[in-house]
């Protein structure tokens, strides 16, 4: 920050703004009171009447003007808040826009590299089958982002009507791996189930689907390991469900944690435009747990020692 501007800082100014506001209603009632205590004097020493010279009560004038001091106060702290979130969120949505593209472009470069293999060389039918099938899941993953953005407007009004299904858990989580482990040949996934027994719940599949390879995506993203590892374990307790995503990645601060769930927020220095992600995914995770009336908490030991993201839902029983 430049040092020839700290002193207007909006925090400090707000600090100044409110002590001078106080200051000044300080003065004006110990003046109101020195004055009024001055007109009693000479009401006294002159034997006047009262009622002609102390008409206004003190304890009225010093209640309308605490009223209307109290009222300039939240207008000024209504004011200071509202800039603030607004500066927040400029910050966060120019962050989104200079990271968003990197979502796109993975995809965007194998359809290049595979459409380019297919000008450069002779494939035989099987071949050409393979490369094709995974252009088709690009397609897909691109298709997918897109709906991400549309669909983020009706996800934060929390009046998504989507079509909730009664599901096994463990059963869509395998089925959604095995049709995308293309993703994450390089990765080692395993599913546990403690309990060996279904975990029902009423789910709308496609955001189930989007909280999983959101998720999953994540913890390979933010992974330094030579294999990232991701355990996904479901258990059992008596008033809710349970599934914990633990990986071996880079982990996550302390003073991070609470923050990661925030639209467009992304770790680290948001000028940084080496941050990948678009600072979505975790906030769609979370609210895509609250349509399902659930939610998700996030521990790590701190950085370099992993995480553990768990979606915790009602019993179903």
């Amino acid at each position: 920050m430049n040092k020839s501007k700290w002193f207007f800082h909006p925090i400090l100014m707000l600090i100044f703004s409110i002590m001078a506001l106080a200051m000044s209603f300080f003065l004006y009632i110990y003046w109101y009171i020195e004055v009024n205590t001055g007109l009693k004097r000479l009401v006294l020493k002159f034997n006047l009447n009262p009622s002609q010279v102390l008409e206004s009560q003190s304890w009225v004038v010093i209640m309308v003007l605490s009223v209307l001091v109290g009222i300039i106060l939240l207008g000024i702290f209504t004011i200071f808040v509202y800039n603030q979130k607004t500066i927040q969120l400029y910050r966060f949505q120019h962050n989104f826009i200079n990271n968003f593209t990197h979502e796109l472009k993975t995809p965007v470069t194998s359809l290049k590299l595979y459409l380019e293999t297919f000008l450069k060389y002779e494939l035989n039918r099987n071949d050409r089958l393979k490369y094709v099938g995974y252009m088709l899941q690009d397609v897909m993953r691109l298709s997918n982002d897109i709906s991400h953005i549309l669909n983020l407007a009706k996800i934060d009004s929390r009046n998504f009507e989507g079509e909730f299904v009664l599901s096994d858990l463990v059963n869509v989580t395998k089925r959604f791996y095995v049709n995308n482990v293309h993703l994450f040949q390089n990765c080692e996934i395993n599913i546990f189930n403690s309990s060996s027994g279904a975990f029902l719940y009423k789910i709308d599949i496609s955001l189930f689907e989007m909280l999983l390879m959101n998720l999953i995506t994540n913890a390979v993203k933010y992974n330094k390991s030579k294999i990232p590892k991701i355990d996904i374990r479901f258990k059992k307790e008596k008033r809710r469900m349970q599934i914990c995503f633990k990986d071996n990645g880079v982990g996550i601060g302390k003073n991070e944690i609470k923050k990661i769930f925030k639209k467009f927020y992304q770790v680290g220095d948001p000028d940084d435009m080496t941050a990948r992600g678009s600072g979505l995914g975790l906030y769609l995770v979370q609210s895509i747990a609250r349509i399902h009336k659930g939610k998700v908490i996030a521990k790590s030991m701190g950085i370099g020692k992993g995480s553990t993201f768990s979606l915790i839902l009602p019993s179903s029983k």
